[in-house]
């Protein structure tokens, strides 16, 4: 009875591994990488310089489901994202031209394709046992959703009035970068929140707040969240613009922040502030808004520059000159000079400063925060920066020869 049994099992074995024909892979891949997919392995290479694994998941983006890719070569690992229908059409190429074998798993069935030298492909398909609680368990690894400081699926007020959230809580598909965006600001927010006074109302002032949708995040997450006592102005040029965030800041209960229409270099509002934002202020404003915050001594200065100018004229430099001689180059070398040297101008008045990723630059090449943590109680005093570093500095701007506003305001 036995061997009756093995010998039906080798029967039914061979009959799941006939030879097929290219239709018949590709509807297997159409019925296997779906939003059920488990994981796909390819492997037994035949051209190593292209590839010697592959690993294929579906990942869940921004409320799509995609195909992450691994590619293992040698040493080195690749990764990318495709649709379902590149996806297909990537793994007939690799069975095709590259990978022998695959493992092909969704959860309720395993299938095998193995690839002869000839080219011919054989599938073996069986099902999988415990077929539901496999499938659940593939379903809840990827829509796990990453750990916000405003979660996705909890509405927050001013996320729903700017049409960032519904009223559900969930984030409007054209807006998650924005809704990204705001959860990096406060995750920098967050990591200096400690440097802040405290027993006392803290002053807070926004330069450049525009529509003020980080505006509205940082009086949320120190306030609402962090139960902190502040005081928050935002400043801006457009008057239509500054009406509607006093409106919206008016209807949501947001005492403490207010708005005011006004020029950075002329702002006069108060002399005492402990956090100074500045987020895209143009070329100059910057500058201004930094100059400010030092002579206010603020023990916070987060800003994200813009419109990096000034040095890109100015900069005249002969040993620079072949490379400098393209226009792009010399404008995105001139940006991130003018921010480095702000840096160490702020070093020099007495903060520990950083330059930092503010967002990935698939979204913005206005990627970079300057954030700035002062050192002491007191106001710097003139003179106390190491003359090593100040000598140093000075040289690199006689090199370049250039003067940054912001050296000349301090």
């Amino acid at each position: 009875m036995a061997i009756e049994k093995k010998e039906k099992e080798n029967i039914e074995r061979k009959n799941s591994e006939t030879e097929t024909s290219g239709e018949e892979l590709r509807e297997l891949l159409r019925q296997m990488v779906n939003q059920d997919l488990k994981q796909i392995v390819l492997s037994n290479t035949t051209d190593a310089d292209r590839g010697t694994k592959v690993k294929v998941r579906p990942v869940l983006i921004r409320g799509t489901t995609q195909f992450q890719e691994t590619l293992y070569r040698g040493k080195q690992v690749y990764h990318s994202n495709h649709s379902a229908e590149e996806m297909r059409d990537r793994l007939a190429d690799y069975l095709g031209n590259c990978f022998r074998q695959a493992q092909l798993s969704n959860g309720t069935e395993e299938a095998t394709v193995l690839v002869s030298r000839k080219g011919r492909a054989a599938i073996r398909r069986r099902k999988c046992l415990n077929t539901g609680e496999e499938k659940q368990s593939v379903i809840t690894e990827h829509n796990r959703r990453k750990h916000h400081i405003l979660p996705e699926g909890e509405p927050v007020d001013f996320l729903v009035e700017l049409g960032v959230q519904m009223r559900d809580g969930r984030v409007v598909k054209a807006k998650y970068d924005k809704f990204r965006q705001i959860n990096r600001y406060l995750e920098f927010i967050r990591d200096i929140r400690d440097k802040l006074p405290s027993g006392r109302t803290l002053r807070i002032v926004d330069f450049g707040c525009g529509k003020s949708y980080l505006t509205f995040a940082l009086y949320y997450y120190l306030h609402r969240q962090q139960g902190l006592d502040i005081q928050v102005t935002g400043l801006d040029l457009k008057e239509d613009v500054i009406a509607r965030c006093n409106e919206l800041a008016e209807r949501l209960g947001y005492e403490g922040l207010c708005f005011q229409v006004g020029d950075i270099s002329g702002y006069r509002g108060t002399e005492d502030v402990d956090m100074m934002v500045s987020l895209h202020a143009c070329d100059k404003a910057t500058d201004y808004a930094l100059e400010k915050a030092v002579k206010w001594g603020a023990s916070v200065i987060m800003a994200v520059p813009c419109c990096q100018h000034e040095l890109n004229v100015q900069i005249d430099c002969d040993m620079l000159k072949p490379i400098l001689k393209y226009g792009i180059i010399k404008e995105r070398m001139a940006a991130l000079i003018t921010d480095a040297l702000r840096a160490d101008l702020l070093e020099k008045s007495g903060y520990d400063t950083q330059i930092l990723e503010f967002i990935d630059m698939e979204h913005t090449p206005k990627n970079l925060m300057i954030r700035a943590v002062k050192t002491a109680g007191m106001r710097p005093r003139a003179g106390s920066w190491n003359g090593e570093k100040e000598a140093s500095l000075d040289s690199v701007m006689k090199f370049l020869q250039v003067e940054p506003t912001l050296k000349k305001l301090l």
